[in-house]
């Protein structure tokens, strides 16, 4: 007798097919497409919608499931949930029966473990001292993975021996028949119960399997954990006899004075001490008689102070304090229509603008914001998989909108050659730096490397079109990230940004378009799509999704989120053709692993609304710094008048700059007209070089773009800054 075959049901796995469930007394049994996972029960009304819609779900922990005749059975959770279904055949009903009855064990198990956990769990949050916690709770997670597994083999033991003995008295009563009508039903039934046995011992098997593979695999992490443990332990006891030696040399060094300052008298100092000088001598060296290397003698006659020397704190790094405020945001009123008006269709760039429009921030410092999740760029330089790294990159693409969500202001135009550092090489490991490069059309270059392994630089230049209600900007150029120790070469380009309700109502921003991150070196591609806010739309808001490709095009990573909150991925295992969307396009169904967080937007500082909605790092930007170039942002009059409050004092020194910086630019077209061969040629030629960047093709890209060429942090170092153009 043969049957179609169906996967063997196998504990933990998921489990899909088609059955007929009941609907109504007009329509009967309808053909509907079944998934099993998770002790949880759903269908479909086709394959294509398990992307997107669930007709309805039950949960096994709490359902009975009963037989009702040779292809019918039953699921109830106790009457709110009732599915009547039927299979094509008796052997094929039998397999969803077996399946179920796995799942809905497993599913009791884990929730009784899930109660028993709970009640156990402590209330207090680990501290910081709670050493190896971490290791802790992933042996935990093992061993409960590993107990689930032998719940598993324990409830297909119990099949086994339920199918096994229906199957002995089959054989008994088939034995005590005589031959004649009843033979056939008893062989049938023989039959059907040793296919049932086999189901069952399949299922045996491959739980089997996964057990044994499971254990084999931990078994070998932890023995390396175990030798990593071992290995830190010989470590950290050489380490304290060495610094047990030198507490005991520096206690000899200062042996002979009598009065100390509180902050030299403290142990934990004098430990610590010793720990920045350890490195002066090879490990175990120091010696309770070596006299030669005392750092200074004991001073004859005590004074009120002993001498340490320089070299002592130069391995102590200075924290940093920034600042967490500035000036509330004055309450100015301005009609923005009046100013408005005379502007739909234009360029806005070319349009003199008052400060009330705008933020106590230039345009260099926004770009310097891109920087503030730096951290996925620094996850992305360890990752061994270049799709996986395309990941990180692609959450850093989008985390650089999340600052806009509220920022409704507009940053000041760079003048020509202005420039701004963003220094955080000792906190963060990265340095980065910004001029404003062209001023007719505005373009900034933007240069950022980190000690980590990865290199960011961009060419922005702004298009910005006023049609009425609302204010379209459009960023031309593209950015590049360069990761030192793969050589992964990525590009990619900003969506539009678009300023609705320019004439009534609240001001809000959106972000829409797609965009394409690629890597150069192998061709992985990732699409990512900017839903584009609407009010009839079901999605949620400022929408993010994209999908990772290798270079033939295959998925391998879909990620999800918000522009404005936070991005996930998950690994892509399977994908299919579902049915045609809106546009007449045949959609794409992935199936997928549980999806895992890749960037979450850190939380606006108190009282932000009142600071123009600035982060964390946004208002550290302005802040005053010595050694900065005489070009630096922060050192721009009118955005200081403006940031302090004095509004109309910065409007009156924002048109002494522009005026100034067109009289430079009429000056820079004459002297294009003295050095031309005739007066036509050099009429309208501006002849500005940038500062700090030049301008190439690359041959990776193909793109043609400023980089960074040099000179500036060494020019910082010395101080010397006679070739800045005085531009304020």
């Amino acid at each position: 007798m043969s049957e179609p075959k169906s996967p063997t049901p196998t504990p933990g796995d998921t489990y899909k097919g088609w059955l007929f469930k009941w609907t109504n007394y007009i329509k009967g049994y309808q053909r509907r497409w079944f998934v099993l996972s998770n002790g949880l029960l759903s269908y479909y009304r086709t394959q294509a919608e398990m992307g997107h819609t669930c007709r309805g779900t039950i949960n096994l922990a709490t359902a009975n499931i009963a037989v009702e005749d040779s292809c019918n059975f039953v699921i109830s959770n106790g009457g709110a949930q009732t599915y009547h279904l039927k299979a094509s055949s008796e052997v094929e009903r039998q397999r969803w029966i077996t399946a179920l009855e796995l799942a809905k064990a497993k599913a009791v198990h884990m929730q009784a473990e899930s109660d028993d956990s709970g009640d156990d769990c402590p209330t207090a949050p680990p501290t910081a001292g709670q050493a190896g916690s971490g290791r802790n709770a992933e042996i935990q997670s093992t061993l409960r993975t590993l107990n689930s597994k032998v719940e598993d083999l324990t409830t297909c033991n119990d099949l086994i021996v339920k199918h096994g003995s229906a199957l002995q008295r089959s054989l008994s009563e088939l034995e005590g028949i005589r031959v004649g009508g009843d033979m056939g039903e008893k062989i049938r039934q023989v039959t059907e119960r040793a296919t049932l046995f086999r189901i069952t011992s399949n299922a045996m098997i491959n739980a089997c399997r996964d057990f044994l593979s499971l254990a084999q695999n931990h078994s070998k992490r932890w023995q390396k954990a175990l030798q990593t443990e071992r290995d830190q332990r010989i470590r950290l006891e050489e380490t304290l006899e060495q610094l047990a030696k030198q507490h005991n040399h520096l206690e000899r060094a200062f042996r002979g004075a009598t009065v100390l300052p509180p902050s030299f008298s403290n142990p934990s100092f004098i430990l610590s001490l010793s720990f920045f000088t350890s490195g002066a001598s090879g490990k175990g060296d120091a010696s309770d008689e070596d006299d030669d290397n005392e750092f200074f003698d004991a001073m004859e006659d005590p004074a009120e102070f002993i001498t340490v020397p320089s070299f002592l704190f130069v391995f102590i790094p200075s924290v940093v304090k920034r600042r967490t405020r500035i000036p509330d945001k004055p309450n100015y009123y301005l009609n923005l229509w009046s100013i408005m008006k005379n502007c739909i269709g234009k360029e806005l760039s070319k349009i003199p603008m008052p400060v009330n429009f705008n933020e106590p921030l230039s345009m260099l410092q926004r770009l310097s914001e891109d920087l503030e999740y730096y951290e996925l760029l620094d996850k992305a330089a360890k990752c061994q998989s270049s799709l996986e790294q395309m990941c990180y990159v692609a959450a850093f693409t989008v985390s650089s909108y999340s600052t806009t969500v509220h920022r409704t202001g507009k940053p000041f135009n760079p003048l020509l050659g202005e420039t701004f550092e963003l220094d955080r090489l000792r906190e963060c490991g990265y340095r980065s730096l910004c001029e404003q490069v062209s001023h007719h059309p505005p373009a900034a270059a933007h240069h950022a490397f980190s000690e980590k392994g990865w290199t960011l630089r961009q060419e922005i230049t702004l298009a910005s079109k006023f049609r009425g209600k609302y204010l379209s900007i459009m960023p031309l150029g593209s950015i590049q990230c360069i990761f030192d120790k793969s050589s992964n070469h990525y590009s990619w380009k900003k969506v539009t940004t678009t300023v609705h309700n320019i004439i009534v109502g609240k001001l809000w921003i959106d972000q829409s378009g797609e965009i394409d991150v690629v890597n150069h070196k192998t061709g992985d591609r990732c699409h990512l799509k900017f839903a584009p806010y609407s009010y009839f739309s079901r999605d949620i808001p400022r929408k993010v999704t994209g999908v990772v490709t290798d270079k033939d095009g295959k998925a391998h990573y879909v990620l999800s989120g918000t522009w404005d909150e936070k991005m996930e991925f998950s690994r892509v295992m399977q994908s299919s053709k579902g049915e045609n969307g809106t546009e007449g396009k045949q959609r794409t169904v992935y199936q997928t692993l549980k999806a895992k967080g890749v960037w979450t937007k850190n939380p606006l500082p108190e009282g932000a609304e009142n600071m123009y909605f600035f982060s964390s790092l946004a208002l550290t930007l302005n802040e005053p710094e010595e050694g900065v170039a005489p070009t630096d942002s922060r050192r721009r009059p009118d955005q200081r008048l403006m940031e302090d409050g004095r509004w109309d004092e910065a409007n009156a020194e924002k048109q002494r700059l522009e005026e100034k910086q067109r009289t430079a630019r009429r000056e820079r077209e004459r002297e294009a007209v003295k050095a031309a061969s005739s007066p036509e040629e050099g009429a309208h030629q501006d002849n500005y070089q940038a500062q700090w960047f030049e301008k190439i093709d690359d041959p990776v890209s193909g793109e043609t773009l400023h980089v960074y060429k040099g000179g500036y942090w060494e020019a910082k170092d010395q101080g010397s800054w006679d070739m800045c153009p005085d531009i304020f």
